[in-house]
């Protein structure tokens, strides 16, 4: 559960520390009050969209840290060690989310940053907000196969992840063979041009960095002549008086004194005798490379002319002759599938055909694992309808196959196939015995709305292991005794999960278990919203409030006081029917 909230700078929130308990919790006030910022801050706890225009005039950035006690089985804490976050299952888990006024967000989970990404994943098995524009979504039919599939997960999951599999394949198969079909008008000019490319390509005889060798002998070559004359030149000062004789003579005088002063020549004797046998051996090699140096004007000529033939095919095919060798590989596995397209698209629809089997057996499964569902969950539906003051009113959860002429053939028609199945399901109602079961939006008004997504939300509790349920005015449009069903129906889920409501309407509230009080301060000429926690007594007043308006008399007082018996009367009798 969430047992601790702490906001900073958030709107008209200066600095708020809540502590939560287990059950029901109501949340009230004036209109305006900043009730809902309490929700928008668990909004952005559990990875919600953030904004600049969110913080405090004249803050730099906002501040909401949650801690949540969570039992060892709870799903979340597998999720959090995927993530490759330091997290026990024994200790408190702590969110922490920032948002700075340059428009940038920074989240912690423990105290270790995490991204938008990785922070909505684990937010939304810590929180589910349910606001009014759940009512709209309510509305749109295609929302309704995800909400089936929700509460079907055990039976409806590992049929769907083998669809989605399967799904995966076929549509990659699909996407090849419509691409070998809208190639066709074009693969007759691509294979002559590949033909005619291969062939040019392959006429070179290329070798990998042939290009870089012939380089170098056209500069040798280009300058032999001028290489001839300095080498020789070299060479025969080397070989003449003033190389290695000169050095010959004077390693001879020394070698006549050396044993003299033995410590003193000897060594400048011995470095005279290396370099003598050192540049004995340059003047030798320099005698085998002038002997090798070739005027060939013919051969340059051949290297040039080979040079320009491989410069043409780099401007066509690539920068060098690695890369004109990988075009030529390339385009030779083309030349083979278009010369080989028929044989390619026959295999490939056969393939196509054996998937869409397969796809279809899959997808045939599915849809009866929905349909079995769909009936529990229509009657689970009623059953809770029933408790919220709609006992009349029926509910459907239809499944239908989706037509389309350019489908894929089933059962003697044609269907649309996508990667959520074959099935279309639209929750149908009638409000009223003898009525035909329509849309939501063409029946329910927006009190009945409530109720059908509260009703919802109540079966989906018991299959999410979501700990915190938020309602913001889930109640709105109702009144009396469907009012009072909403109350009845927000207690009793608390059971199961921790439950809190933004609530206007007092029948609501005292079924509570604990309530708060949001109200704003101004303070040196600043707004500021506080939250406080009721106790008895303060509830007695907020519920006056409420029922009275501002003016609070000794008679909305005691019917507030009689109210808050009566609920908790309510309460033990509801919690020992449950048992």
């Amino acid at each position: 559960m969430l047992s601790t909230l702490s906001i900073r700078n958030l709107a008209v929130v200066e600095a708020v520390d809540v502590h939560f308990h287990a059950g029901f919790h109501v949340l009230t006030g004036e209109t305006g009050a900043g009730k809902s910022i309490i929700i928008d801050a668990l909004g952005l706890i559990a990875g919600g969209r953030g904004s600049a225009d969110l913080i405090r005039y004249g803050c730099d950035k906002a501040e909401m840290e949650a801690m949540f006690e969570l039992p060892g089985s709870h799903p979340v804490w597998q999720t959090l060690a995927g993530l490759g976050i330091q997290a026990k299952p024994d200790e408190h888990l702590i969110i922490r989310r920032e948002l700075i006024s340059t428009g940038k967000s920074v989240s912690r989970i423990n105290g270790q940053l995490v991204n938008l990404t990785m922070l909505r994943e684990v937010g939304e098995q810590l929180i589910n907000i349910h606001g009014q524009h759940e009512h709209q979504s309510l509305l749109r039919a295609e929302k309704h196969l995800g909400l089936l599939d929700t509460y079907g997960e055990s039976i409806i999951g590992p049929i769907k992840l083998k669809y989605t599999e399967q799904y995966k394949a076929f549509v990659k198969v699909e996407k090849e063979v419509r691409q070998l079909q809208e190639s066709s008008q074009k693969a007759y000019q691509l294979l002559d041009m590949y033909r005619f490319q291969l062939e040019e390509i392959a006429a070179a005889n290329l070798v990998p960095g042939e290009d870089e060798l012939l380089h170098e002998e056209k500069v040798k070559l280009s300058h032999s002549e001028k290489m001839m004359d300095s080498v020789a030149g070299a060479y025969d000062i080397l070989q003449g008086s003033q190389g290695l004789e000169a050095v010959s003579y004077a390693i001879s005088k020394l070698e006549d004194i050396s044993g003299y002063d033995q410590r003193g020549i000897k060594p400048i004797l011995e470095q005279l005798q290396s370099a003598f046998y050192q540049l004995e051996d340059a003047a030798f090699q320099l005698r085998g490379y002038r002997d090798d140096i070739e005027f060939n004007p013919a051969r340059l000529g051949e290297v040039e002319e080979r040079l320009n033939m491989i410069t043409g095919l780099k401007r066509k095919y690539g920068d060098n002759v690695e890369a004109i060798l990988k075009y030529y590989a390339q385009i030779e596995r083309e030349t083979d599938q278009l010369e080989n397209k028929d044989e390619r698209m026959e295999k490939l629809l056969a393939e196509r055909d054996r998937y869409l089997a397969e796809l279809l057996i899959t997808a045939e499964k599915m849809s009866l694992a929905r349909k079995k569902c769909a009936e529990e969950l229509s009657e689970k539906v009623e059953r809770e309808l029933k408790d919220l003051q709609m006992e009349r009113t029926s509910m459907k959860a239809q499944i239908s196959v989706v037509e389309d002429p350019r489908g894929v053939e089933w059962n003697g028609q044609r269907i649309r196939i996508t990667k959520q199945g074959i099935d279309s399901v639209e929750f149908l109602i009638s409000a009223n015995p003898g009525e035909p079961l329509r849309p939501l939006g063409k029946i329910a008004s927006g009190g009945e709305m409530s109720r059908i997504m509260l009703a919802l939300k109540s079966i989906f509790a018991r299959h999410d292991q979501i700990p915190v349920l938020i309602f913001d005015e889930v109640d709105t449009g109702v009144s009396g005794r469907a009012a009072q069903s909403i109350a009845e129906k927000l207690f009793l889920l608390s059971s199961t999960c921790q439950v809190f409501s933004i609530t206007h309407l007092p029948q609501v509230a005292c079924m509570a278990d604990h309530q708060y009080l949001i109200e704003k301060k101004v303070h040196d000429e600043r707004t500021m919203t506080q939250v406080e926690e009721l106790s008895e007594e303060g509830r007695i007043m907020e519920l006056a409030r409420m029922l009275g308006g501002v003016e609070i008399t000794e008679k909305t007082r005691h019917h507030a006081q009689e109210m808050l018996k009566l609920a908790e009367a309510k309460k033990g009798a509801e919690v020992l029917t449950e048992q």
